[in-house]
């Protein structure tokens, strides 16, 4: 069975009180095994998630350096997550690549710094729309799946993320049949990188809100779900862990 994976990206969002409000949470939230419930807050919150957070809810890094010390102004180690007791981190979302000109080859690397310190990378996928409108989106899927492959990962201990560039904070989710085609897409990109692809969490991002999450959560191949903005408020995140719990 596949684990379930609900994310939490607060991107350049939250607060301590934010923090606080979702540590009530952990105390209550209840879940099956095979379910793990994320929230990555910016850095500087980490070490209050850290000393806050129940062990039912897990706490993720948004980013990761792809070395693991050195002269990296700004920069974030694996070594640094892996003490904030961080299980899972955030690689390759579109807004790094844009904001960053982070290139596959770096999203690559820092892969490589994670898994080496233990924690499971959050590799994120996706096209343009106009990508998508020319139908080149499988062409786009499968280069940025390549590098697993280029820098010789061990593609059964991550997650990928599929997140359509154009739905990202949008309010325009894509359509069923086009998330379970790109995802049973991906899937048979990984069988030929991992023998255990059948096990490998792929989650969908994208406008994920509780009014949709229960339609997405019943679609073939999609595993969990990395959200923004209904992550920053416990109600939501809630409805959104209960979602994915009950398909189990």
């Amino acid at each position: 069975m596949v684990k379930k994976i609900v994310a939490g990206n607060w991107k350049m969002n939250g607060s301590p009180q934010d923090i606080q409000s979702f540590a009530h949470y952990s105390q209550i939230l209840t879940k099956p095994d095979q379910l793990d419930a994320i929230i990555c807050p910016p850095f500087p919150l980490l070490g209050e998630a850290k000393q806050s957070f129940h062990e039912q809810l897990l706490i993720g890094a948004q980013d990761c350096h792809g070395e693991l010390a050195g002269a990296h102004t700004g920069d974030v180690s694996a070594q640094l997550l892996q003490q904030m007791c961080c299980s899972y981190v955030i690689v390759g979302h579109s807004e790094r690549r844009q904001d960053h000109a982070e290139t596959d080859v770096m999203v690559g690397r820092k892969i490589l710094a994670a898994q080496e310190l233990g924690i499971t990378p959050i590799f994120c996928i996706g096209e343009q729309m106009d990508q998508r409108r020319a139908g080149r989106w499988g062409d786009v899927l499968a280069q940025q799946l390549s590098i697993l492959r280029d820098e010789k990962i061990d593609a059964g201990m991550l997650v990928v993320a599929y997140e359509p560039i154009w739905a990202i904070g949008s309010g325009a989710r894509a359509e069923n049949n086009d998330i379970v085609e790109a995802h049973g897409f991906i899937r048979a990109q990984l069988a030929s990188l991992a023998n255990n692809a059948s096990k490998i969490a792929i989650l969908y991002g994208g406008s994920v809100k509780p009014d949709n999450v229960v339609e997405l959560s019943q679609l073939a191949d999609v595993d969990g779900a990395l959200v923004g903005g209904a992550s920053l408020k416990v109600e939501d995140f809630s409805q959104l862990v209960e979602a994915f719990g009950a398909t189990l």
